[in-house]
């Protein structure tokens, strides 16, 4: 089979491997459509490695393991691969473990599927396992203010859904030039508002503490973690609140002491976390099927495994705007191994 491995400076090798073997717990999927996250390009950069990064798979179910039940082969399913081990979506064949796999509707395509399991679920440990919020099953029975900052991101978009099934409101959602996206997501009949951060770290100050009125700040879900983002939260969260990072703060940044922070790990469905990642990805199916989880909105880049490169640097660059950039791996054609350096 054809695997895409990416290297640091967002380089990119195709290479022939064998079609890998799924475990008893793991299920062997032929990939349509590979989903992309920052991390696919910061990974490489930050530890100096080579490896096929993909974790956003969509596609059909070819094999499974002697332990698994509820995938067969024929299934429309997606996935999420666990990070930093081998066989991942860049690839025509992928492994996940069957706790992190579901099912696709029928209804649901395979770009929209492979713009879902990382970003989705990392929105899910965020809200619940991190900021210890309501779950959709026993959710808010009174007003819980909740900051979402980089709302248009997928992982923001993803919170935003997940929060409103928890009946979480009302929702302060920091955004920049795709707040048009997000409009549609929130409910301004509950007191959801959109505040541009393009107006300035103080005037984001100011107009969290509006949105706020005379409600305490208690839960932030930083889903930027860049640029101020958790220092500007910081000067509005009130005594006993809690944050969550989905990058690490800078090392010479500490927060208020007033203020509990934590970093959401997505891998921690793949380790101290599994039954809850098994439960979320069911219920996102779920979702899907009813039509009230709304897929981030995909941008196909030509060419399969070899629109990686162009991808990752669209993503690196900050061009993803309220979008995921997917490939059709069917796309890649009958190619000979090749190396794809940044021009």
């Amino acid at each position: 089979m054809k695997e895409a491995l990416v290297g640091p400076g967002t380089t990119v090798e195709i290479i022939d491997s064998p079609i890998p073997k799924p475990n008893a717990d793991q299920v062997l999927i032929k990939v349509h459509v590979s989903g992309s996250n920052p991390k696919d390009w910061k990974v490489p950069d930050w530890r100096q490695v080579t490896a096929n990064q993909g974790d956003d798979i969509a596609g059909v179910v070819q094999d499974v393991g002697s332990n698994v039940t509820e995938f067969k082969p024929g299934d429309r399913v997606a996935a999420y691969h666990e990070i930093m081990t081998p066989h991942g979506s860049y690839a025509e064949y992928a492994i996940s473990w069957q706790h992190t796999t579901f099912h696709l509707p029928q209804k649901t395509t395979f770009e929209e599927g492979a713009a879902i399991p990382l970003a989705a679920m990392t929105s899910a440990v965020g809200l619940y396992a991190r900021l210890g919020l309501p779950q959709p099953w026993t959710p808010a029975t009174k007003p819980i203010p909740l900051v979402i900052y980089g709302a248009a991101s997928a992982v923001g978009s993803y919170a935003i859904q997940l929060a409103r099934q928890s009946n979480i409101h009302p929702l302060i959602c920091v955004a920049g030039k795709s707040q048009p996206h997000v409009e549609k997501l929130i409910d301004r009949s509950r007191g959801d508002v959109v505040i541009d951060y393009r107006d300035g770290d103080d005037a984001v100050v100011d107009a969290l503490k509006k949105a706020a009125g005379e409600s305490k700040l208690l839960h932030a879900l930083d889903a930027v973690s860049e640029k101020n983002s958790y220092v500007n939260l910081s000067r509005i969260l009130a005594e006993g609140a809690k944050i969550t990072l989905v990058l690490p703060p800078s090392e010479d940044y500490k927060f208020p002491p007033h203020i509990t922070q934590s970093t959401t790990l997505v891998g921690s469905v793949h380790s101290d976390a599994k039954d809850f990642g098994y439960v979320y990805f069911r219920y996102i199916s779920r979702g899907l099927q009813e039509g009230w989880f709304k897929p981030q909105p995909q941008v196909v880049v030509p060419g399969g495994l070899r629109g990686i490169k162009t991808g990752l640097e669209n993503l690196k660059a900050g061009k993803a705007n309220a979008i995921k950039y997917v490939f059709i791996i069917g796309e890649t054609g009958d190619i000979k191994s090749e190396l794809l350096k940044t021009d």
